[in-house]
């Protein structure tokens, strides 16, 4: 090959790899849940890039990406209750960064604020409740520790970043705590079934008495409608018959001083002496 024709030939595939590098420099491609900083020069535009295809100034600008889904990081953490308790707990924070502050988060904290930013903040949320609680409360009302250190890392935040939810994944005391206050749970259970128990025994006690004092009332009542109308009892009697014929038994005479008659069943009547063959013959 003619040396003109293989400097021309070098010249040619030199020309196109600049052209192919300075293609690739000169464009961008921002990936779905991502915003881009374009920084040029060490200058950062104000303006956050859209997801999706895009072009810049090849070779002295360059598009950083910054995560604007949601992100999800277990922090570890340790505080102390009230009554100076050691209390080791798993949180798992839940946060995004929102597309408002993507370009002042890569300033201040290169894209990734979570350590610089996020953590300290919950830390210090985290110790500021629990040290208004017993080591006690903390593992019993653990819904409202976690709802009240929300509160407080959001307030320290503020719309910098939004704080989706703080997730308190283990709360771990010493064995020694742990031990007091299971005996402590056991005890109160126990007072309560002994409470309910003894309330038990009261509700039935009441009953009877109330049931007592019915059945006291009732007998009253009718003793006092058997002395204001005396024709009740022959009324019952009546109303009791089994429909064979009774007999009337006096007491004595037909006087003022007889006794009360008696109504009788026939079938309670003693059988006749049998009269002997002589005297049916006289």
């Amino acid at each position: 090959m003619h040396p003109s024709s293989l400097g021309k030939l070098i010249g040619s595939v030199i020309l196109i790899l600049v052209l192919v590098i300075a293609a690739s420099q000169a464009t961008y491609v921002i990936e779905p849940g991502t915003r881009g900083v374009l920084v040029t020069l060490g200058k950062v535009s104000p303006t956050a890039l859209p997801e999706g295809f895009g072009t810049k100034a090849p070779f002295i600008s360059h598009v950083q990406p910054v995560l604007v889904r949601q992100q999800t990081r277990e922090l570890p953490t340790e505080c102390y209750s009230s009554d100076l308790q050691q209390v080791n707990m798993i949180l798992r924070v839940l946060y995004r960064i929102p597309e408002s502050s993507v370009v002042k988060i890569y300033q201040d904290y290169a894209g990734e604020p979570f350590d610089s930013l996020v953590a300290p903040r919950v830390h210090e949320a985290i110790k500021e409740v629990t040290a208004l609680q017993s080591a006690e409360q903390i593992v019993k009302q653990r819904e409202a520790i976690k709802t009240k250190a929300l509160a407080a890392t959001r307030e320290k935040i503020a719309e910098l970043l939004i704080i989706e939810d703080i997730v308190l994944e283990n709360i771990t005391l010493s064995k020694e705590l742990e031990s007091a206050i299971e005996s402590k749970m056991v005890q109160e259970q126990e007072a309560a079934k002994a409470r309910f128990t003894q309330q038990k025994a009261q509700i039935e006690a009441d009953t009877a008495i109330i049931k007592a004092k019915g059945e006291a009332e009732a007998i009253r009542i009718r003793g006092e409608a058997l002395r204001d109308n005396p024709g009740l009892i022959q009324l019952q009697i009546v109303e009791k018959w089994d429909g064979r014929s009774p007999l009337v038994v006096g007491g004595g005479g037909g006087g003022e001083g007889s006794s009360a008659n008696f109504i009788l069943p026939l079938n309670q009547l003693p059988a006749p002496a049998a009269t002997t063959s002589g005297s049916a013959r006289r």
